[in-house]
């Protein structure tokens, strides 16, 4: 239960629906109703596509690399304290949101850039699901992760069809609100990560 109320906090941290709705109607405005749901429904299912791609291959690309769990947990920790610090200032982040220049690169399918990556499968996302799976071959619980994953891309894409009724009831002030909170409850998890990294490579140093 607290592994799955991590993932869930988790990704809803680093997605933040609420938050990256603002942005989506700006990408989408000027578009009929029916292309917007279109545009909402494939970027949420690429997103989902490519962190389950991650998160299955996951244990393939520790290997391939040489990479080791308490070295990714730090790495990730840190990439996911830099994302939070911009969340927290109500900020946009280079490691998750992309720039001008990247947003009109392709604007022929915006649905899958930026939407789908790097706004929501990006650098972070991936980082956090690789993490929360790591090296566990336990099907159950890398199952478990897909899932959560799934439910929060539905509620992304609630979020992002509706987006237009949400941001009228809520008012920009307290979207900064709930941006600054999922940046503080992600700046937590971050943190944590690097603790868990650094506590794994000093049990190894003094087991040796």
């Amino acid at each position: 239960m607290v592994f799955v109320l991590q993932a869930a906090v988790s990704f809803l941290a680093i997605m933040n629906p609420i938050g990256n709705t603002p942005i989506f109607l700006s990408l989408v405005e000027g578009f009929p109703e029916e292309e917007k749901i279109k545009i909402a429904r494939t970027a949420t299912l690429w997103a989902f596509f490519i962190v389950t791609l991650f998160t299955l291959g996951g244990n393939f690309i520790f290997r391939l690399f040489g990479i080791t769990l308490p070295a990714f947990r730090i790495a990730g920790g840190i990439l996911l304290f830099m994302i939070a610090y911009h969340l927290v200032r109500a900020k946009r982040s280079h490691q998750h949101h992309p720039t001008e220049e990247e947003e009109e690169e392709y604007p022929e399918d915006i649905a899958v850039t930026p939407l789908a990556t790097p706004i929501l499968a990006g650098p972070g996302t991936i980082t956090t699901a690789l993490a929360l799976v790591g090296r566990q071959t336990d099907i159950l619980k890398i199952l478990t992760v897909i899932g959560i994953f799934g439910l929060v891309c539905v509620a992304t894409y609630f979020c992002f069809v509706y987006g237009e009724t949400l941001t009228r009831r809520l008012r920009p002030y307290w979207i900064g609100v709930m941006t600054r909170l999922m940046g503080l409850i992600l700046s937590v998890v971050a943190v944590q990560m690097v603790i868990e990294g650094l506590t794994e490579v000093v049990s190894q140093m003094l087991s040796k």
